[in-house]
């Protein structure tokens, strides 16, 4: 992720702050460098957390480094371009990533693929049921589109680290776009069987083994570090409201003129995403120079990985929470049947809810335009303990009401570790260390399901869901204890005014903080 044409990529955030962070963009050249310690301001540069040599020239070899483009001269190194330090400083707008033309055309090119990818996965499900009359087929077509990231999913990080950006997307998406027309003729003309759709749910989660990691790098380039997570933000706003509109569309147009229709209205809107990338201007993208092709390039990335705790700590707690806490339709459908005998119409209610609560999750992580760990930590140890909450509710419409904040802290911690692996990780890396979240992400899921529902068939839906939400709890606790040791901080409570404000500081400076902080504290009490 570059700050501009021909500049370096950004420092890592790191997991407590103790002051409020400067500009993104003001980050001295930092290129291959090791992240500043924990403890220091989200988005400080290396030499505010300890003084350093100033780089050396960007070579070909040196990760991290962007290639240089023609156009506007690059910023003196340790400076930001005025616009990017500008546009840092209005991070706080809930919109601000829409700014940038290139952005504002994928965004917009989303809108439309999303909400078809949506109408494709209902359909999708309806015509297993309706050609087998088998859920188990249904769950074995959700496998076959999960299982190529579970088998490929790293290799799909190294491949993107290779290729440019925008053609490998140019490609992923046309190869989406023929399954969905695929599966229109085939069952517009009647010929369709069940073989075909899981050729072609497989087919599918080929193309995102690649997809995937090269979209999550592909918005840096796109907006530069300033506007990064506002811009993640809004592609999981932008997720959530397809979300609530594409199964909406999708039962009303199975029900009224096929199945067919909707992997063809699928199909047509990958035109797009497609349009969108063609029409992107080459010379504003922050394009991050390609490693070159070599031996051992997996095992690298998992080593650099191993080796930052800012990296692997967030990583791991999305996947406990991937993997136990975000089982959902196995909770709500035993919910809605087992313990307050609605049916179907109370599980739309729950999903719906919590689609809503997301929305406002994705539109709250936009208007901060910061990811710190501690935000991380303290949505997830929310999240598990409303889960817990949620389990133990007594009555129909507290459990529905639940479901809203536990979609807003859910997908706070999803966008949070989403932004802070990216902003923490070398743009030589990138397409290598998101190809590692994602997979941990979306295939934890699948893999946690059936243990899940198993606890939820011998125990009860209560104690299922209490048990997800008890281990996300306690992800959360050791994680956050983890970091602490990691950065070297401790917890310090200071004062602003007449409201106390907890903070984390070095170790070796908690005592003199605290000293300092007791008289106005004695204060204002």
């Amino acid at each position: 992720m570059s700050t501009g044409p021909g500049a370096a990529s950004a420092p890592a955030p790191t997991a407590y702050d103790t002051q409020p962070a400067p500009d993104p963009g003001t980050a001295a050249d930092s290129g291959a460098a090791p992240a500043p310690a924990l403890g220091t301001a989200p988005g400080a540069t290396t030499a505010e957390a300890a003084p350093r040599p100033a780089a050396a020239p960007c070579t070909a070899r040196e990760p991290g480094r962007t290639a240089p483009e023609p156009g506007p001269a690059a910023p003196e190194p340790g400076r930001a371009a005025p616009r990017e330090a500008a546009s840092a400083r209005r991070g706080s707008s809930m919109f601000s990533s829409l700014k940038v033309r290139n952005y504002r055309l994928f965004f917009m090119g989303q809108v439309v693929s999303n909400t078809g990818t949506w109408m494709q996965r209902i359909a999708q499900d309806w015509l297993v049921l309706s050609l087998t009359g088998s859920s188990a087929a249904v769950g074995i077509t959700t496998a076959l589109q999960f299982l190529p990231m579970l088998l490929f999913g790293l290799y799909g990080g190294v491949l993107v680290d290779r290729l440019p950006k925008r053609p490998t997307l140019l490609v992923t998406q046309s190869a989406m776009a023929l399954t969905g027309l695929a599966l229109a003729a085939l069952t517009l003309t009647g010929h369709v069987e069940v073989w075909h759709v899981y050729v072609a749910a497989f087919a599918v989660g080929l193309a995102t083994v690649v997809d995937n990691p090269a979209r999550q790098s592909f918005v840096s380039e796109m907006v530069g570090p300033g506007q990064l997570q506002n811009a993640v933000s809004l592609n999981s706003a932008n997720f959530q409201s397809a979300r609530l509109i594409g199964p909406a569309v999708a039962g009303l147009m199975i029900t009224g003129v096929g199945t067919g229709w909707a992997f063809l209205a699928n199909g047509l809107s990958f035109v797009a995403p497609l349009t969108s990338l063609l029409l992107m201007r080459a010379r504003e993208l922050h394009v991050v120079e390609r490693t070159p092709r070599g031996k051992g390039q997996l095992r690298e990335g998992l080593r650099y990985v191993a080796g930052r705790p800012d990296l692997i700590w967030p990583i791991v707690l999305v996947g406990f929470i991937g993997t136990f806490g975000f089982n959902f339709p196995v909770w709500l459908s035993a919910y809605a049947d087992d313990v307050f005998h609605a049916g179907a119409g109370a599980y739309s209610l729950f999903n719906t809810v919590m689609a809503v609560g997301s929305l406002v999750g994705a539109l709250l992580a936009a208007r901060r335009g910061t990811a710190r760990l501690r935000v991380l930590i303290a949505a997830a140890a929310a999240f598990g303990a409303l889960e817990i909450v949620a389990a133990l509710a007594p009555s129909y419409w507290l459990f529905a009401l639940l479901m809203a904040p536990i979609g807003v802290f859910g997908l706070t911690v999803n966008v949070t570790a989403n932004t802070t692996v990216q902003m923490a990780t070398d743009p030589a890396m990138r397409g290598r260390v998101m190809a590692l979240f994602m997979m941990v992400f979306m295939g934890g899921t699948p893999l946690g399901a059936p243990l899940v529902g198993w606890v939820t068939d011998a125990y009860g839906p209560r104690t299922g869901f209490a048990l997800g939400g008890v281990i996300s709890l306690a992800a959360a606790t050791a994680i956050g204890l983890a970091l602490t040791r990691a950065g070297n901080v401790r917890p310090a409570l200071s004062w602003q005014g007449r409201h106390p404000r907890l903070t984390f500081v070095p170790r070796e400076n908690a005592h003199e903080e605290n000293e300092e902080n007791r008289e106005p504290a004695n204060a204002a009490a």
